[in-house]
């Protein structure tokens, strides 16, 4: 499949540039594979519309507040972005810098009485190995949540406000788990009455854990889908969620992109010992045509032209086969001409 075939034409007025006044509010476009059948819906209308008895999964990771401010040694500003640790080393992490040449070259910036990052490495992905010297925290993390601010993705084209703070995590994101530099959009639809509503009519709710990284939002460059190097991303998964994901007795539910991926990689590996917990890396490149091994039903956010994502997708919306694209381009056609909202705080899908 060439990559040119992910495009598709999105006026900037559909970018969603903030949430919903509530979260519920936002839409839900709802696709019945069988019946090949579209409805429209608000997402405060979800629980009368999911079939009985189903197993729902979610992505509770917290995103951290990843993006640093600093200066080199010549007063030049410095962007940080704090990707993931580099290997067992506390204080290295792999980021993005901008400037990264400038500050690559100038060996160090910092934000006197905060920290002090040394730049090791040059990466040829891009990124840059940074050492950190902090004397007032533990490790970049805790840096980062007093000093650093969230990395709202670059097509909402405004600074972060303190209803990001709020908006930009899901309601049931784990602060233990706060690992992520990209929130699991699909999950910012939920509210707490949503999910007690869902519990009460007989759902059972499993959580795991995957670090979204930027690696999930950055478009393919390669002129064939199947030449992408994909990206990983670390997940975790605890024994009561791999109980359930290996037990066959009702229908599962991913909430999210990133739930298929943590999914599918863990039924798709060789782990025979459901009473431990796993920890493992996602690189799984899910595209046409695919068979799903643990998912039935996707809740999903409105994709970028050209991403992964959108691979993912078409690949649920017609298992095994290579016709999903074309069905994913008409419902995105569609959405477009009711203005519903794309991307991180757009309006969602739900495929049954």
């Amino acid at each position: 499949m060439l990559t040119s075939e992910l495009d598709f034409q999105l006026p900037p007025d559909r970018i969603a540039q903030s949430p919903t006044d509530r979260r519920d509010r936002s839409r839900l476009l709802v696709y019945c594979r069988k019946e090949q059948k579209v409805s429209h819906h608000h997402f405060h209308d979800l629980p009368d519309l999911l079939p009985s008895d189903l197993g729902i999964f979610r992505n509770d990771v917290s995103v951290l507040k990843a993006r640093l401010l600093g200066k080199r040694p010549t007063g030049g500003s410095v962007e940080c972005l704090l990707l993931r640790p580099f290997g067992r080393l506390v204080d290295t992490w792999r980021c993005l810098l901008k400037p990264g040449g400038k500050t690559a070259r100038a060996g160090f910036f910092s934000l006197p009485g905060e920290y002090k990052a040394t730049v090791l490495e040059s990466l040829p992905s891009g990124e840059y190995l940074v050492q950190f010297d902090l004397p007032k925290d533990a490790d970049p993390p805790a840096l980062a949540q007093r000093v650093g601010k969230l990395p709202l993705p670059p097509y909402v084209n405004r600074p972060t406000d303190e209803k990001d703070e709020l908006r930009y995590q899901t309601v049931y994101a784990n602060t233990k788990n706060r690992t992520a530099v990209a929130a699991p959009t699909a999950g910012l639809h939920f509210t707490p009455e949503i999910l007690d509503s869902l519990r009460e009519n007989g759902h059972s709710i499993h959580d795991l854990t995957l670090s979204v990284g930027l690696g999930t939002f950055r478009p393919i460059e390669t002129e064939r889908i199947e030449d992408h190097p994909m990206h990983t991303e670390e997940y975790f998964l605890k024994p009561e969620t791999k109980k359930a994901l290996l037990c066959n007795d009702r229908k599962k539910l991913a909430i999210g992109t990133t739930t298929v991926r943590t999914i599918e990689h863990y039924l798709s590996s060789n782990d025979t010992k459901p009473e431990k917990s796993t920890q493992a890396e996602a690189n799984l490149f899910i595209r046409p045509p695919y068979t799903f091994k643990g998912i039935d039903h996707l809740l999903t956010n409105f994709h970028l032209p050209g991403s992964t994502l959108l691979c993912l997708v078409a690949a649920f919306l017609s298992p095994d086969k290579e016709g999903g694209l074309a069905t994913l381009k008409d419902l995105y056609a569609q959405a477009i001409s009711l203005e519903y909202r794309f991307f991180s705080y757009g309006d969602a899908m739900l495929i049954l």
